[in-house]
Parts: structure tokens; sequence; C-alpha cells
């Protein structure tokens, strides 16, 4: 099961985000969620170290 760990406002900021996590050794899955919208999702059994990484690298 996936859990939302943040939602970018752009494409850009979304890769920019995938790129920090992916580096990290963490799974990411980004959906398109219209208006230029992203959601940034990880597998729930790594959301709460996955934010607390995106947090101390973005």
């Amino acid at each position: 099961m996936w859990q939302v760990l943040y939602i970018a406002s752009s494409k850009e900021e979304a890769e920019e985000i995938l790129f920090i996590m992916e580096r990290e050794g963490f799974m990411i899955e980004i959906d398109d969620i219209g208006s230029n919208n992203y959601q940034i999702k990880v597998p729930a059994s790594e959301a709460e170290e996955a934010y607390t990484c995106l947090h101390e690298n973005f």
C-alpha cells in the first residue's frame, strides 16, 4: 500500500524530489493529479523514514 508523502506543485519539483528520494534509496511513485500537481507516494512501511528524509534534504 502506498502513502502520499508530499504534493508537488510542478513537474520540476516532483522530479527533484524523485531524484533526492531515489538517491536515498526509497521507492517512489508519482501520480499526476491535475492542475499541475503531483502526488509523491512511498510504500506505507517507509513513510515515516521517507518523510524525515524529505524534510532534511528538500
